[in-house]
């Protein structure tokens, strides 16, 4: 009997190519060489970083990637064929490919007789002989030539014989990948698996096929497989999805699901529990949110509220989970709301006090006092570090830091200074020693974030370390105009741990005070019990 052996797909990254072409996505250089290197921890075969032709940035990243040691990931270089009225001697974006010296180079071209005709303004036999000239040119200087065929899906619907045509010039000019790029994102699955197909049939003996599609139709992933399915080999993509329009085809899902359900290797077997943490990795340095909801990698992939789903959960993940959160990397994480049940509530109190049962009194003292808490505004899926207050106080676990006596603020306008244009005083205590503090910022929470910050280092330094690192206001009740109730919810970290909390009035300072209580106790009751560990 045949050894069923495991077919290797190549995983190339255009995140830096690609995904730049993304809205407010601008990366410096040294984030190009922090994700170059996150890319090559994953375990990619290439990462595409740019056209080291179009600018000075992208030039100077290809001279510094020079001297980087990667351990799987081949960097490649990107441009186009050559001009249609010049050499390939002559053509400085060819020259700038060839200097940036990587062992690899993609090369598009056009594949639509509309394209070469009307936007090149070149003959269909010029357009073919600026395919083959540029691979040619490439290969024969020892570069290992991808053509990427730009627009293949539409051209090959409206000119078959001619799509195909562009494909044989690439291979006669020694391209070893035959990439076929679904440029406007519009095929369909079926669609996309019949031609992908046709291709591997003509051409899958002599070279590799690839696939490289757009999310126009919300079909980049699906058409990525099915691809894959037809018969290619080569998968390009951009890790998080993002890039120009409605995005790339997402990779982080693409090798997911190869990998996990299809049977097919991407990267190393040990490197797929990185999935998740290298995505977070890379959105951070983006400067983007991951989003909450991508498969398996989004911080909701395997988040369960329902408290029927979160009791059967308990009791074997496999009831509502398709993989194990910790294959990717990722967690299972219980989202605690009103309807969220008892199982979800003992799963988060046993943290603080494993000897609290399911028929603990202080359990229904707790989902009573969630679902009133979230009846006036409050949603504690989203601030952990209050949903922890709100138990621990519960439970008897919780002991003030300070008492508040008062707090002011004030703004003033025209500016005395730029950029700080509001006022804060408060009065705490602390043990019976009064603190009055004041502080001034770029806003009235900024203001009181600094004056309690003042107030308290003296009893607590390690508040100095915490930080800010998001706030949102979400208004509750649009009806009531300025006087409608808000949700502030504030992210916090100390630059090791994140924790977010949130507070709810219908005085947006109020509500941000209580936030930022919480999030300042929070961090010191992690500390304190971080202490009592370490001596026990």
């Amino acid at each position: 009997m045949a050894e069923n052996v495991q077919k290797n797909i190549e995983i190339l990254d255009s995140t830096l190519r690609d995904g730049a072409q993304g809205e407010s996505i601008s990366f410096s250089v040294q984030d190009k060489i922090h994700i170059v290197q996150a890319l090559d921890e994953l375990g990619v075969k290439y990462i595409e970083a740019g056209n080291p032709g179009s600018n000075p940035k992208d030039m100077e990243f290809f001279q510094r990637a020079k001297a980087l040691k990667l351990s799987h990931a081949k960097i490649v270089a990107f441009g186009s064929t050559r001009r249609k009225d010049s050499s390939c001697a002559e053509d400085a974006n060819l020259q700038s490919l060839l200097s940036a010296e990587t062992e690899d180079v993609v090369i598009f071209g056009k594949s639509w007789d509309f394209q070469a005709t009307e936007i090149l303004h070149a003959t269909l036999e010029q357009n073919l002989d600026m395919i083959q000239d540029t691979c040619r040119y490439l290969s024969q200087r020892g570069r290992n030539v991808i053509y990427d065929a730009e627009h293949f899906f539409t051209g090959y619907e409206k000119n078959e014989e001619y799509a195909m045509k562009s494909l044989q010039a690439a291979l006669d000019g020694g391209a070893t990948v035959l990439n076929l790029c679904e440029t406007k994102g519009g095929c369909m699955i079926d669609r996309c698996h019949q031609i992908v197909s046709n291709v591997v049939k003509k051409f899958g003996k002599a070279c590799i096929i690839g696939i490289h599609t757009h999310n126009d139709s919300g079909l980049a992933v699906a058409n990525s497989l099915v691809a894959v399915q037809a018969g290619a080999t080569h998968v390009q993509g951009v890790l998080l999805g993002f890039g120009e329009r409605t995005g790339n085809a997402n990779l982080s899902t693409i090798i997911a699901d190869l990998q996990l359900k299809m049977g097919y290797k991407c990267i190393p077997e040990e490197n797929v529990k990185l999935l998740a943490p290298i995505c977070k990795r890379v959105a951070e340095i983006t400067n983007i949110t991951l989003d909450a909801g991508m498969p398996f990698v989004g911080s909701n992939a395997f988040a369960h509220k329902a408290g029927m789903h979160i009791d059967a959960v308990l009791k074997n993940p496999v009831a509502y989970e398709h993989i194990s959160p910790e294959s990717v990397g990722n967690e299972r994480v219980f989202l605690m709301s009103e309807v969220a049940g008892r199982s979800m509530i003992i799963e988060k109190i046993k943290k603080f006090d494993p000897t609290i049962t399911k028929s603990s009194p202080v359990v229904a003292d707790i989902v009573k006092e969630v679902k009133n808490k979230e009846h006036d505004g409050y949603q504690f899926e989203g601030a952990d570090g209050s949903f922890e207050l709100l138990v621990r106080k519960a439970i008897g676990k919780y002991q003030p830091f300070f008492t508040l006596h008062y707090y002011k603020t004030s703004g003033e306008l025209p500016l005395v200074e730029t950029g700080l244009y509001s006022f804060a005083q408060l009065k705490i205590e602390v043990d019976g020693h009064i603190e009055i503090a004041a502080g001034e910022g770029n806003g009235p929470v900024n203001a009181l974030d600094n004056a309690l910050r003042s107030a308290l280092k003296t009893f607590y330094p390690a508040v100095q370390s915490i930080r800010l690192t998001d706030y949102k206001v979400r208004v509750l009740d649009g009806k009531s105009a300025t006087a409608s109730r808000v949700r502030v919810l504030i992210e916090s970290s100390d630059g090791t741990e994140s924790w977010t909390t949130m507070g709810v009035s219908c005085d947006v300072v109020e509500a941000s005070w209580l936030a930022l209580v919480d999030s300042f106790e929070y961090k010191l009751i992690k500390d304190i019990e971080r202490k009592y560990l370490k001596f026990i």
